[in-house]
C-alpha cells in the first residue's frame, strides 16, 4: 500500500461489520413440470399441489443459516403471497445475528415449499448458499442458485444441495459479465449496452424455456468495498497467574506443528508492562517540558506556522485523542494559549496526570490565570475524563454564569455528570480514568442545588430527573442520586414557602403514582379498548381517586402550568400495544392542556432527543432562523413510566387514507382561494410545513433518528410537520437500507413536488440550518456524551461520539458542507433516485 495513501483501503475488514446479516429472496425462475399420470394414480393427493394448475399457486420460502453443522438461527420464512404470472417475493430478511459475527463456513439453506392442504407442504426444491467465496471474501450483489427439486435444503458441510454446480450454462455466464459490468470493471457506452440488454433479455426467455431446472434469485448487500473474513483480536488482558506449568503438564504439552508456533495471530502474548509509560518518553517528555516555568516560557509567542498548527490542534472534536508531539506543542506554548478560551480542554488533555509538579503548575498555576470558556468546554470538563475535581470546580464555576433559561437546556445532562464526581461516589464510573488527584468536592451538587431552590421551574425538572436515577436497579447509583434528593429537599424547606413547595412535590409524586398504577391495570387486563377507555373515565370521575377537581399544583411535565382537575369525557386510551393514556388536564387559567401516560415503556430516550431538538431550536433562533419545530414536552418519571405533551394531530398515514394528500387536508383546514402559489392553502400554513419539513430533516439526520414510517411523521392542521417515537436513534434502524436524510414522497408533494419552489426553498432551509447547527456540534457532541452513562438503550456500549461527528463532517468547509448534505438529500428524492433504490425507499417509508 503506498505510504502516502494510507487511508485509501480497498477491502474492509468483516469484524468491523456491526451490521445484522440481511438480503431479499427476489424470484423462483423455471418450469415447475406436473406429475405424470402414473405417479398421480399412486398418490391421488398430488392433483391439489401448484405444480398441476396452469397458474402459479402459493408457495412460500424458508431459510435458515447454518454453520459447521449446526444451525446458526432459527429457520426464516416469506409471508404467504398470491402470485399472478410469476413467482416474486421481493422481500427482505434481516437474521439475528451480526456479520462480524459470522464464522467462515456460513452458509444459507432455502427450501421452496407448496402447500398441498392442511397442515401438509411438499418441498418444490432446496439449494444451499455460502456465504463466502474462495478467497474469504463476503459474498454480495445479485446471485442465481441452482433449485434441487423436489427435496429439503441440505445444511451439512458437504452439502447435497448446492447452489453452484461446476457447469456453466449460456445464462450463467452473461450473469458474471453483468457483475463486472455494475462493479465498473467493463466499460459502459450506453447505446450498446441498450442492444445488448436487450439481446440478453431474449437469450434468457429462450434459456428459460429449454432449461430443466429452477433458479432461485437473492440479492445480498452491495459494500462499497470487498470484505474480507477476519475474526475480531484477542484482547489484551494483564495475567492474573504467574504460575510456572507443572513438569506433569509440560510432559503432556501436545507438539505443535513450526506454522502453529510462528503463527502471530493465534498466540497472543500478554506484556505486563503495556500499560506502563515508556521509560525512554518518559525522559524525553521530561526534558521537552522541563518545569523551571522559566520567565522565557511565559513570553513565549508562535511563529505563523506554528499558529496555525495550534489553530488546528484547537479545532479538533473533543473526542479526538493528541498525540506526544501535539501535546508537548501545547504544553510549550500553554501561556500563550491562556487567553484562548478553546485552548483549556486539549491544554488539560496534555498535562501528564501522574506528574505531580506539572499537575501543580497547571491547576493552581495557569487554571486560575485562564480566561472564562464557553459552554461546551465546560461540560466537556464534568465528563468521565476530568478527575482533579479543581477542573471540575472551574468547570462549575463557568456554568455558574449561564441563565436559567440555559441551564434548563442543560440539566438532563449535568444531573448525569454527578457520577463521575469523585466525592459523590466511591464507584467511580466505568470509563474514568483511575489516576484520580484531588478529591475533594468540585460543588456541581451544591450548585445545582441552589440553583434548582432559586427557581421552581428548574428545582421541578431537578427534582424529576433525580427521581428517575433513585429509582434505578444499580443501587450503589440510586444511594447517591438519593443523598442528593435528601440534600435538594432539605434545601428547599430551608428556603422561603418550603414547606408548600415541598408538598406540591408531595402531591405530583401521589399524582403520577395514582395514574400510574392504573395504566397498569388497564393495560394487562385483557379488556377491549372500548371497556379501557370507560374503566379510565369512571376512575377520573370517582372523587376519591382526586383527579376530578385537583388542588392547584404544577404539572410535573411543565412547572409552568397549573392544573386543577382532569376532564374524563375528553380523557381516552390509544391503540397502540401498550395502551398509554391521553389526559385532558384542566388548568387554573381555564385553558386544557393534554398530555399523553405511558406505563412500561422507557421514556428517557425520547426525553433526550426532544432534549436535543430543543436546543437545536435555540440554537437557529439565536441566528435568526426559526423552522417552526415543535419540540413538545417528554418527562420521564421513572425507568417505565412517563408522560409527554400531545399535539392535537394526524399522523400521515392516516392523512393521506382519508384526504389523499396532505395539501387537500392543508386545503380542508385553512382554505384560501385567492392564493397565488400555495394551492388554495393559506400562505402562512404553507410557510410553517416548509420550515418544519426543514427542521426535522436536519435534526433528525444529526441524531441519526431511524424506524420512520407514515405512522410516526405527524401535521398539525396549521402546517406544523413533526416526528414522534425515538426508539431508535444514531443510526439504529431495524430496516435494511435506511435513506440518510427522511424525506418522503408525500412530504416533498405537500410542497407542491420536487420541481416547485417550496421545495428550493425547503432544501435552502435545510442547508442553512445544517451550516448553523455545524457550529456547535462539540455542544451537541459533548452533551450526548455526557448521557452514555445514562442506560439508555441506544448509547449504552456505543461510540456514540463517532456516530454523531460522522453527521457534521467537521473536516469539510462551509461550502463543502452543504454540497455533501445536498448529495444525502437527493439521494433520498424520489425524482433522482434509480428504480432499484426507489424501491427500497418505498419499502422503508411502509410501517
Amino acid at each position: 500500500m503506498d505510504k502516502d495513501n494510507r487511508d485509501d483501503f480497498t477491502f474492509a475488514k468483516l469484524s468491523d461489520l456491526k451490521l445484522p446479516v440481511t438480503f431479499r429472496i427476489s424470484q423462483l425462475e423455471g418450469t415447475r413440470h406436473p406429475k405424470s399420470l402414473s405417479e398421480l394414480l399412486d398418490n391421488p393427493e398430488l392433483r391439489f399441489h401448484g405444480a398441476q394448475s396452469s397458474t402459479p399457486s402459493g408457495l412460500y420460502i424458508t431459510c435458515q443459516l447454518v454453520a459447521d453443522n449446526k444451525p446458526l438461527t432459527i429457520p426464516f420464512r416469506t409471508s404467504f403471497k398470491a402470485f399472478k404470472n410469476s413467482y416474486t417475493w421481493n422481500e427482505w430478511i434481516t437474521l439475528p445475528i451480526r456479520y462480524c459475527d459470522l464464522p467462515l463456513s456460513s452458509q444459507v439453506t432455502f427450501t421452496v415449499w407448496d402447500i398441498g392442504g392442511p397442515r401438509n407442504a411438499l418441498p418444490v426444491g432446496g439449494t444451499t448458499f455460502k456465504l463466502f467465496g474462495k478467497k474469504w471474501t463476503l459474498r454480495r450483489g445479485k446471485h442465481r442458485l441452482l433449485l434441487w427439486t423436489d427435496r429439503e435444503a441440505d445444511g451439512s458441510m458437504e452439502s447435497t444441495t448446492p447452489s453452484k454446480l461446476g457447469t456453466r450454462d449460456e445464462m450463467g455466464r452473461l450473469e458474471k459479465m453483468v457483475k463486472k459490468y455494475e462493479r465498473g470493471d467493463l466499460p459502459k457506452s450506453d447505446w450498446l449496452d441498450k442492444m445488448a440488454f436487450r439481446k440478453m433479455e431474449e437469450i434468457h426467455a429462450a434459456e428459460t424455456e429449454k432449461s430443466e431446472n429452477m433458479f432461485l434469485y437473492i440479492d445480498l448487500p452491495r459494500f462499497d468495498f470487498p470484505v474480507i473474513f477476519s475474526e475480531p483480536e484477542a484482547v489484551n488482558l494483564p495475567s492474573t497467574s504467574t504460575a510456572t506449568p507443572t513438569t506433569a503438564q509440560a510432559l503432556t504439552a501436545p507438539v505443535l506443528p513450526s506454522s502453529f508456533s510462528t503463527d502471530p495471530h493465534m498466540w497472543a502474548i500478554i506484556d505486563p508492562e503495556l500499560a506502563r509509560e515508556n521509560p525512554v518518553e518518559d525522559k524525553h517528555r521530561r526534558l521537552v517540558r522541563s518545569h523551571r516555568s522559566s520567565p522565557y516560557d511565559r513570553e513565549l509567542k508562535p511563529n505563523a506556522k506554528i499558529r496555525d498548527e495550534l489553530g488546528e490542534i484547537l479545532n479538533y472534536a473533543p473526542s479526538q485523542p493528541l498525540n506526544s508531539e501535539e501535546k508537548d506543542l501545547i504544553w510549550k506554548f500553554r501561556f500563550y494559549l491562556a487567553r484562548d478560551k478553546r485552548g483549556l480542554t486539549k491544554f488539560l488533555k496534555s498535562v501528564t496526570w501522574r506528574d505531580q509538579s506539572e499537575v501543580k503548575q497547571a491547576v493552581e498555576e495557569l487554571l486560575p490565570m485562564w480566561t472564562e470558556v464557553d459552554t461546551d468546554d465546560a461540560l466537556e470538563l464534568l465528563g468521565p475524563g476530568t478527575v482533579d475535581s479543581r477542573v471540575r470546580a472551574f468547570a462549575v464555576k463557568q456554568l455558574s454564569r449561564a441563565d436559567d433559561e440555559e441551564l434548563l437546556l442543560y440539566l438532563l445532562q449535568l444531573v448525569q455528570a454527578l457520577k463521575f464526581e469523585s466525592a459523590a461516589s466511591d464507584q467511580r464510573s466505568t470509563r474514568s480514568t483511575t489516576s484520580a488527584i484531588s478529591y475533594d468536592d468540585s460543588g456541581l451538587t451544591d450548585f445545582l442545588i441552589a440553583r434548582g431552590v432559586q427557581n421552581h421551574i428548574l428545582g421541578n425538572r431537578l427534582y424529576w430527573y433525580l427521581m428517575v436515577e433513585v429509582a434505578l436497579e444499580d443501587r450503589i447509583v440510586a444511594k447517591m442520586y438519593g443523598r442528593v434528593v435528601f440534600k435538594f429537599l432539605s434545601k428547599i424547606l430551608e428556603s422561603e414557602n418550603g414547606s408548600e413547595r415541598r408538598e406540591l412535590m408531595r402531591r405530583q409524586g401521589i399524582l403520577v403514582e395514582t395514574l400510574g398504577k392504573r395504566a397498569k391495570e388497564i393495560r394487562t387486563s385483557k379488556d377491549p379498548r372500548p371497556k379501557k377507555i370507560e374503566k379510565l373515565r369512571s376512575f377520573i370521575n370517582d372523587s376519591k381517586n382526586g383527579l376530578i377537581n385537583i388542588p392547584p399544583l404544577p404539572l410535573p411535565l411543565n412547572a409552568r402550568i397549573e392544573i386543577v382537575g382532569i376532564n374524563a369525557e375528553k380523557s381516552s386510551v390509544f391503540k397502540s400495544n401498550l395502551y398509554p393514556f391521553l389526559l385532558y388536564f384542566q388548568c387554573s387559567n381555564g385553558t386544557e392542556f393534554p398530555v399523553i401516560f405511558k406505563d412500561g415503556d422507557d421514556m428517557r430516550q425520547d426525553q433526550l432527543v426532544i432534549q436535543l431538538f430543543t436546543l437545536m431550536d435555540q440554537l437557529l433562533r439565536k441566528e435568526n432562523l426559526d423552522l417552526k419545530l415543535s419540540p413538545y414536552d417528554v418527562l420521564a418519571t421513572g425507568p417505565l413510566q412517563g408522560m409527554a405533551q400531545f399535539i392535537p394531530s394526524k399522523t400521515i398515514a392516516a392523512i393521506v387514507s382519508e384526504h389523499g394528500t396532505l395539501l387537500n387536508y392543508l386545503r380542508a383546514n385553512n382554505p384560501d382561494e385567492g392564493s397565488v402559489g400555495t394551492y388554495s392553502v393559506e400562505p402562512s400554513v404553507i410557510d410553517t410545513f416548509v420550515r418544519s419539513c426543514a427542521g426535522y430533516c436536519v435534526v433528525t439526520y444529526l441524531l441519526g433518528v431511524g424506524d420512520r414510517h407514515l405512522d410516526n411523521l405527524l401535521l398539525a392542521p396549521d402546517g406544523h410537520f413533526f416526528h414522534v417515537d425515538f426508539g431508535y436513534i444514531l443510526g439504529r434502524d431495524p430496516k435494511p437500507f435506511p435513506p440518510p436524510v427522511k424525506v418522503c414522497k408525500e412530504m416533498v408533494d405537500g410542497m407542491g413536488g420536487a420541481q416547485s419552489t417550496h421545495y428550493a426553498r425547503f432544501k435552502n432551509f435545510c442547508f442553512t440550518a445544517f451550516t448553523i447547527l455545524r457550529k456547535s456540534a462539540n455542544l451537541i457532541l459533548n452533551l450526548v456524551a455526557l448521557m452514555v452513562d445514562a442506560n439508555i438503550p441506544d448509547i449504552k456500549h456505543r461510540d456514540v461520539h463517532e456516530q454523531i461527528q460522522e453527521k457534521f463532517r467537521l473536516d469539510l468547509t462551509e461550502e463543502e458542507a452543504i454540497k455533501h448534505f445536498e448529495a444525502l438529500l437527493n439521494e433520498t428524492s424520489y425524482f433522482t433516485v434509480v428504480l432499484d433504490r426507489i424501491h427500497d425507499l418505498a419499502q422503508y417509508w411502509r410501517s
